[in-house]
């Protein structure tokens, strides 16, 4: 008979693992030491309502989680942004529209307008130049970063690739894998013979509508029905419990050692993470009912005046948002690490960003958020791990990533 299961962890990762192991009949126990379940996908109460702490949104680019939305009978309820590109904030103190036809903010299409306004007429011929680059010029990248900059040049990377990156996956392009990018973009720029017509590919292949979507009254509801289907499923959940002396095959909980499988679904303690810092501003601001910056903008590095990375116009990227805050305009400004004196500088990186200051603010709340780095095969052990550990950021990989893994260990117990 098979052992039972220990899941560390009940954040979406967890849950997601946990909940597919108890369908697939193994007996699976979830440890999670807060009150509730979910991790960092859960709920900032703002004013008389509750908005996202942390992930508001999922990537479409792939089925993950509009998959696992639908099996918990969710799918009524997903919900698409504002039409409207993102803004970039560049390093001489001016905006600009993202340009719109690209992946991460490598362009498909060098000479467009919006491309050379925001890279100039040189840096648009040197990106036109991927064209004629023989194929091995990049082949031997190992990051995103690498392989633009190889095959497009710096100004790409660092006027159109690094404001998006450091924002939707809060990593330089030099620190992301290509494969986080988009899992087939390595071998369809060996097909195609250029980065260009990579991209080219990537968008027609892609799913019709936006590159994200979310759920009518937040992320956070996810997790909330992911557990009740999980308990649902025969999942053991073990709220506000802290294990310890964790090894593969054994952890003690409950002021006892349980012995069987043990799957590591949230960073221990002592283990690297990089804190994040999330500022949500409530304003009056007729100036932008129009949502000037579409739905946020996109910091270059080196920006004068400004700390946050990124920042999202919340009320015009979700109309639920909007009708919940009628008359009041919903901001929030992503920072790395622990900013000092955040609720001030928020409230002054809105009004630069945004391109003129509020009437009034109402609310100005701050979430700070340890988040877990990519570890190392090498690093984790004997251990089996998912979550942001183990498949990188963005609640599309760690959703594939849990049920992949789930697979593989129904698998292995036949």
């Amino acid at each position: 008979m098979p052992s039972d299961i220990f899941v560390v962890g009940g954040g979406v990762a967890g849950l997601t693992l946990a909940r597919d192991l108890a369908l697939g009949g193994r007996r699976v126990h979830v440890i999670e030491r807060e009150d509730r379940t979910g991790g960092q996908v859960t709920a900032l109460d703002v004013e008389a309502h509750q908005l996202d702490a942390a992930a508001e949104s999922f990537a479409t680019r792939t089925t993950a989680v509009s998959a696992l939305i639908a099996e918990l009978g969710l799918s009524d309820r997903v919900v698409m942004p504002l039409d409207a590109p993102a803004w970039i904030y560049r390093e001489d103190g001016t905006a600009l529209p993202l340009p719109a036809t690209g992946l991460l903010g490598v362009p498909s299409s060098p000479f467009a307008a919006d491309v050379r306004a925001s890279i100039g007429v040189a840096g648009a011929a040197r990106a036109w130049a991927d064209r004629v680059l023989p194929r091995r010029v990049g082949a031997d990248a190992t990051t995103f970063g690498d392989l633009v900059t190889a095959r497009m040049g710096r100004r790409v990377t660092e006027r159109l690739v690094g404001p998006i990156t450091r924002g939707v996956h809060s990593a330089e392009p030099d620190a992301l894998p290509i494969a986080a990018a988009h899992p087939a973009l390595a071998g369809l720029v060996t097909d195609k013979r250029s980065l260009a017509r990579a991209i080219r590919e990537v968008r027609r292949i892609a799913p019709a509508g936006s590159a994200v979507a979310s759920l009518c009254g937040g992320m956070h509801t996810l997790p909330i029905a992911l557990a009740a289907s999980a308990v649902e499923a025969g999942v053991d959940l073990h709220r506000g419990t802290v294990a310890t002396e964790i090894s593969a095959s054994s952890v003690t909980f409950d002021g006892r050692t349980h012995h069987g499988e043990v799957v590591m679904a949230a960073p221990p303690a002592g283990a690297p993470t990089r804190n994040v810092t999330l500022v949500t501003v409530v304003a009056s601001a007729r100036a932008w009912q129009s949502a000037p910056r579409g739905t946020g903008v996109l910091v270059t590095r080196g920006a004068p005046g400004v700390s946050a990375r990124a920042l999202t116009h919340v009320s015009a990227k979700w109309e639920w948002v909007a009708r919940a805050f009628e008359g009041k305009q919903v901001v929030r400004l992503s920072y790395d690490g622990a900013t000092p004196e955040p609720l001030a500088k928020g409230v002054n990186d809105a009004a630069l960003l945004m391109g003129s200051a509020p009437e009034a603010i109402h609310t100005v709340l701050e979430r700070r958020w340890a988040r877990a780095t990519p570890l190392a095969e090498a690093d984790r052990g004997t251990i089996r791990w998912v979550g942001e550990a183990a498949s990188g950021t963005g609640l599309a990989a760690v959703v594939a990533h849990a049920r992949r893994t789930a697979t593989e260990m129904l698998a292995s117990s036949k």
